[in-house]
């Protein structure tokens, strides 16, 4: 509740981030829409319309009768996502430069990165 983004959207970047971390692995359910509200004790309607928004941006899937899914998201291109990303990622690059930061740490953090790959497998 202290986060400054809504609910919905919290849900959301903590599937995103468990997803693209390899936490939830692909084909794994999600908790029920309904098992969720109550372990967050939050209204139903803002679990399902943050499940929704997953699905539309192809982290998962659902099955009717059984639930939502997480999607395969290997070589899943979303250039509108990416740009968004390659954005943020420019404006974290010129503060830390304002910041005084070393170049070659943002290139060894970046390295570092990539050489994890998206996914712990």
């Amino acid at each position: 509740y202290k986060d400054g983004k809504s609910l919905h959207q919290q849900i959301e970047d903590g599937f995103k981030n468990l997803i693209i971390n390899g936490v939830l692995q692909e084909n794994e359910q999600l908790p029920s829409v309904r098992e969720l509200s109550v372990n967050l004790t939050i209204n139903p309607n803002t679990v399902q319309r943050a499940y929704k928004q997953l699905e539309a941006d192809g982290y998962t899937y659902s099955v009717q009768g059984k639930g939502s899914f997480v999607a395969s998201l290997k070589g899943q291109k979303d250039e509108k996502r990416a740009n968004e990303l390659y954005d943020i990622l420019t404006l974290a690059v010129k503060e830390l430069k304002f910041l005084g930061e070393d170049k070659k740490i943002m290139e060894t953090i970046i390295d570092s990165i990539y050489k994890e790959g998206v996914c712990a497998e």
